[in-house]
């Protein structure tokens, strides 16, 4: 009986607080024909997969720097642990803090498909086509749901340290 080894995936969140406390997170969205008209629950950590003898802080690095076309931001990095996806992939994340991180234009690698299906045309398209910094409650909608907790993780993380965090803009008085 053959033993199916899950795919691994390891990447990077970068995050920020604002003056007020908001918590932000920089995440991207992935390119091609599938994920075009998707937006909630369909943008991700910058990550790849990786094979079992690889480093997965390493190829995190990698990985961020291919998919956004940047190095990934300078800082130390907080271990926010590995989920299992619903598809069955382990992902591994680091967050690492990034208050002055911007990108003006994503320049991400790109993969071949058959596009459309069936039709034996193969096309390019980039893996990541957009990123963006948002809150880390946009970030609960837009973010596949299984990485959902990394969101939950990077939160409790910040709290421990003694720094307070908010998800989004406090209601206004009534």
């Amino acid at each position: 009986m053959e033993v199916s080894v899950p795919k691994l995936s390891a990447g990077l969140l970068p995050y920020r607080v604002s003056g007020d406390g908001i918590l932000e997170v920089f995440v991207v969205h992935p390119g091609g024909p599938f994920w075009a008209r998707k937006d909630l629950h369909a943008w991700s950590v910058a990550k790849g997969e990786y094979e079992e003898q690889d480093d997965p802080a390493l190829e995190a690095e990698r990985e961020f720097a291919e998919e956004v076309g940047v190095p990934a931001p300078p800082g130390t990095r907080l271990d926010l642990g590995q989920i299992k996806q619903p598809g069955g992939k382990l992902v591994r994340a680091w967050a690492v803090e990034a208050p002055d991180f911007e990108v003006d234009e994503v320049v991400s690698n790109c993969f071949e498909t058959e596009w459309p299906p069936k039709s034996g045309r193969r096309q390019s398209f980039p893996e990541v086509d957009r990123a963006e910094w948002m809150s880390a409650a946009v970030a609960r909608e837009k973010l596949t749901k299984g990485q959902v907790p990394f969101i939950d993780r990077l939160i409790e993380v910040l709290r421990e340290a003694g720094t307070e965090v908010r998800e989004t803009a406090k209601p206004p008085p009534n």
